[in-house]
């Protein structure tokens, strides 16, 4: 599999928690609105796209390790200090709104006492914090495929032969409480929520990977994948809306009108990308105070999900009600410094990306025995590597390791840096003068 597939994948599993995998997110601040709601889903769809993108990017340009690590570079000390605050507190709150809902989600399937699915998820999220990080991505992006195909099944099931009453269906839809007063303020504060939950895992996927073009696929198609997803969720759960509308897991019900046994997959596809996000909040907290030291980074996710399993017993549906505007309204500043961020340093990324494929052919060369490095190679490939936004130990490490990788398993190493790592000399030597 390409590696921005495996980070488009990730990222899903980090967004499609258990608001939007269980459908409960969709009801309270979309469909609550009837037609219009729709309307607000796809615009829902297209900041996925934009800010998927933004996100995984200035991760991989910062190489990023946490959060703190890219808004110190991007906004002033005190906003990136608000948001340093902001990020851990939401992170918390909406672990443990996971953690509720990983119980409510068994309960509703299995008839298994709330606190249990809690204890399960809690346990699992803790299990799983002791893995690699290489590991730790692929589980995130394990149950992406399977919620993807399933969600599609049911639009497939919903609408295939089938006709509906849209007015009687608006109707019922606007007998829910929503979660807003406006459908247009639910699409941005929904986001920045969303935002929210993904922002700090987002740069630390995209600060796993060197090549920024990589990074960008990997937002973009992650983004787009969760647009269609949600739509293809959100009209299915408008044309059963008098099935649905007063169900803690409204796609599980759904799911239960077709077979038990598909309800069974579903159920547990839902527990697997709860416990995605909740460990994915979990962990970006645990990797902003342990400083990279794996010992304390296990250390913090036992205490963190300890007391978010202990938070967990407010309520799934109520503490979604209640908690999720309030964290909205705090995540739209999140908003407003990644884009103006992403535009400040637009063409530096740009730049970046080039240099980045530059030392990599230059790394190609030196691991290459028909290959040769000259003296100017040399010179380019230390000058690139300290003006870089990323530490240069570091991003020369990883650039050799995959260089190495790229020789050893590519038949012809000068086709690959001809297709792959295309670079326009004369360019990146016009940039890199404009910026000594």
């Amino acid at each position: 599999m390409k590696v921005y597939w495996k980070i488009a994948f990730a990222y899903i599993g980090i967004i499609i928690g258990a608001g939007l995998s269980s459908g409960q997110d969709l009801l309270q601040y979309f469909l609550s609105f009837g037609k219009e709601g729709l309307i607000g889903v796809v615009l829902l769809g297209l900041l996925n796209i934009i800010f998927g993108w933004i996100m995984v990017t200035l991760g991989c340009y910062y190489r990023a390790d946490n959060h703190e690590q890219v808004f110190s570079q991007i906004t002033h000390p005190v906003i990136t200090r608000i948001l340093d605050i902001v990020l851990v507190v939401g992170s918390f709150v909406m672990g443990f709104v996971m953690i509720a809902g990983a119980g409510s989600n068994l309960h509703q399937q299995f008839s298994i006492s709330p606190w249990i699915g809690s204890l399960l998820c809690s346990a699992l999220v803790i299990l799983v914090a002791f893995l690699d990080f290489d590991k730790i991505t692929g589980v995130l992006g394990i149950f992406t495929p399977i919620m993807i195909a399933m969600i599609l099944l049911l639009t497939a099931y919903t609408f295939i032969g089938k006709s509906y009453d849209f007015t009687m269906l608006e109707q019922a839809a606007r007998t829910i409480k929503p979660a807003m007063g406006n459908v247009w303020i639910s699409v941005i504060n929904y986001y920045a929520l969303c935002a929210m939950t993904g922002v700090s895992m987002a740069f630390i996927l995209g600060g796993s990977m060197v090549r920024i073009g990589n990074a960008e696929k990997g937002g973009f198609l992650g983004g787009l994948l969760i647009g269609i997803i949600v739509l293809a969720a959100s009209f299915s759960l408008f044309a059963n809306i008098n099935l649905v509308k007063n169900s803690d897991m409204p796609m599980l019900a759904i799911v239960n009108q077709i077979h038990p046994a598909l309800a069974l997959v579903y159920a547990l596809t839902i527990f697997a990308l709860i416990f995605n996000t909740a460990f994915s909040l979990y962990y970006s907290i645990a990797r902003r105070f342990s400083s990279g030291d794996k010992g304390k980074i296990r250390m913090l996710m036992v205490a963190i999900t300890v007391a978010g399993f202990i938070c967990s017993f407010g309520g799934f549906k109520q503490l979604i009600s209640f908690m999720y505007p309030i964290l909205g309204y705090m995540g739209m500043l999140l908003l407003a410094v990644l884009l103006i961020g992403w535009l400040k340093e637009h063409q530096n990324i740009i730049f970046e990306k080039f240099a980045r494929r530059k030392m990599l052919r230059i790394s190609i060369k030196k691991q290459h025995p028909e290959m040769k490095v000259t003296k100017k190679d040399r010179e380019l490939y230390d000058e690139l590597s300290e003006i870089s936004p990323a530490d240069t130990t570091d991003l020369k490490t990883d650039i050799s390791k995959m260089a190495k990788e790229i020789v050893a398993n590519v038949d012809d190493s000068k086709a690959f840096v001809k297709k792959e790592l295309p670079v326009d000399d004369d360019k990146l030597h016009e940039s890199l003068d404009k910026k000594k």
